[in-house]
């Protein structure tokens, strides 16, 4: 582990830092945040409200450089098609099923100026090691296809996914989730309203190694 990597300090949120995470928000999402599609300060605090132990941030030299949101979810079937305001449930975390058996990866943000530190790596463990304590089947997540706007044009979602799997194009979001041990499992239409994404998203799945299928 470097220096730098060993100064971030994972963490559950807190009210406190809610306004810290709306201004990471506006940075990390600069387009987003145009279109109106970042959370704002009553959506952090009903997650807060729902579901604390889902939601982290990453701290280096005291700023708030990164954070999560996640929720419980049960989809049936497993691989639903959904967008991510019918699985979330909305901005403030409405759907939220502490009976559920699937971490939902509702949000991840990272501060531009650290995205070399291992930032997203932890707090993506920090999901992982609460999907393992909660005893939940897995992670999922509709992950937005960053760079496809650039070849939209060209191909379909599917086949810029397949060319991002082999190596072929360089595709930040999903190859770093590829990289952290989530499977691709199928592409999301309509999902989020996102110009880069062209509102493409990828279903992907994490499997937790260590559930125990509660009889």
């Amino acid at each position: 582990m470097s220096d730098e990597n060993s100064q971030i300090n994972i963490r559950q949120t807190t009210y406190e830092d809610i306004p810290k995470i709306v201004e990471l928000q506006e940075v990390s999402f600069p387009q987003m945040a145009i279109e109106g599609m970042i959370f704002k300060k009553h959506h952090l605090e009903s997650h807060l409200r729902v579901f604390p132990q889902g939601q982290f941030v990453a701290e280096y030299d005291g700023q708030i450089v990164g954070s999560v949101s996640s929720i419980i979810v049960k989809l049936e079937p497993e691989y639903k098609e959904h967008t991510w305001g019918e699985v979330c449930g909305g901005p403030e975390f409405r759907n939220h099923d502490p009976k559920g058996d699937s971490l939902y990866g509702a949000d991840v943000s990272t501060h531009p100026d650290y995205r070399r530190l291992g930032i997203a790596t932890l707090l993506y463990d920090a999901r992982k090691t609460l999907c393992i304590t909660l005893n939940l089947r897995r992670i999922i997540a509709g992950g937005r296809l960053f760079n496809y706007c650039e070849f939209a044009d060209k191909m379909s979602p599917e086949e810029y996914v397949q060319k991002v799997i082999k190596g072929e194009i360089d595709e930040p979001v999903l190859g770093f989730q590829l990289k952290n041990g989530f499977k691709f499992i199928k592409v999301l239409k309509n999902y989020l309203k996102d110009s880069r994404s062209a509102d493409y998203a990828t279903f992907i799945e994490w499997i937790n190694p260590d559930y125990k299928q509660v009889i």
